[in-house]
């Protein structure tokens, strides 16, 4: 029955794109053609009009939830799922090919222990001061901090966001989630506005709004995609005009709507719990450990995976102290 039912999508879609107004006019232009040219709100005696409509409504309900929990929450997630599971057999087999040990025959035993023996005996009191692995301890760190001042710098001049996950600037407030951003941007007229009124133009890479017959009030290229036929537009109240975008990639924050505003601090985002609850276990998982993994690779530090392959390396090391692993290598 669904399969009967799109086949009218095409008709309907090129329908809704010559509606300004987005949906609401859509609805105005469809009950104006029952109203005219059937006996819809005649028909069915009192009410019956009203009761058609909300039992048709009702009828669609856990069709557009079911989608808009799909899109929202775990698009991508299936692909995401399996490109995890197959780096961590990479890496499984990465580690136990490289982690194989040739054992010490008994004559390579006590040679080793010899030359051992001998380095114990004619080695000096230490001298203070950073040597062997310390030096290189100490190399690193510094380099840490260096890679640390950088980072600061890049971020000393950009916006901490608001409490939206956005940001408010003079012409327009935008707030986000992983989903989707919503852009809020009083039109500053002295008369109610209408659909007619305003010009707004999204596209997968541009934005460009405002009220006709003026300068746009935004006017820029997106930093990354967004889906076309996700993202709506509406005015409020005929004061403000709302957008909200679809992302394509709902697992990144965006430091700003268009290219050409200033950027927030994405490290500073404080994404909503509750968002989260609204998910299955396995999802919600993958969600927390690539938003997790981000964070991490922003502060230089290693991901849940590596950290993972860190630990089982030491694990095994502890375990074998009798193995040389001089000569491992481990990435």
């Amino acid at each position: 029955m669904w399969n009967d039912k799109e086949r009218f999508d095409g008709m309907l879609l090129a329908l809704a794109q010559q509606h300004e107004g987005g949906v609401q006019d859509l609805l105005d232009t469809i009950f104006n053609f029952l109203a005219r040219k059937t006996d819809f709100y005649t028909g069915g005696g009192v009410n019956g009009a009203e009761k058609l409509l909300l039992n048709t409504f009702e009828k669609h309900v856990p069709t557009a939830r079911t989608k808009a929990v799909i899109e929202r929450t775990t698009s991508g997630h299936k692909e995401a799922l399996e490109k995890k599971k197959r780096k961590e057999k990479d890496e499984e087999e990465k580690i136990n090919f490289e982690s194989k040990i040739v054992e010490l025959t008994d004559e390579q035993a006590a040679k080793l222990q010899e030359e051992i023996n001998k380095k114990t005996e004619e080695e000096a009191p230490a001298v203070p001061g950073p040597s062997g692995d310390n030096a290189d301890a100490e190399k690193k760190k510094e380099e840490n901090m260096e890679e640390d001042e950088e980072e600061d710098e890049k971020e000393k001049n950009k916006l901490r966001p608001n409490s939206g996950n956005g940001a408010d600037l003079p012409n327009y407030r935008w707030t986000q989630t992983l989903q989707e951003l919503e852009l809020k941007v009083p039109l500053k007229v002295n008369f109610s506005a209408r659909p007619r009124d305003v010009t707004v133009s999204i596209s997968k890479k541009h934005l460009t709004c405002g009220v006709k017959g003026q300068p746009p009030i935004i006017d820029g290229d997106f930093p990354h995609d967004v889906k076309l036929e996700e993202s709506t537009w509406v005015i409020e109240d005929g004061k403000m005009l709302l957008i909200n975008l679809e992302k394509v990639n709902k697992m990144q924050w965006w430091a700003h709507v268009v290219t050409s505003d200033p950027e927030i601090s994405t490290k500073k985002v404080n994404p909503e719990p509750s968002k989260l609850s609204d998910l299955d276990g396995e999802t919600r998982g993958l969600v927390e450990k690539m938003m997790y993994d981000q964070r991490q690779k922003q502060l230089g530090l290693p991901t849940s995976d590596e950290q993972k392959k860190q630990d089982v390396i030491k694990k095994f090391m502890e375990q074998h102290p009798e193995m040389d692993f001089s000569k491992c290598k481990f990435n």
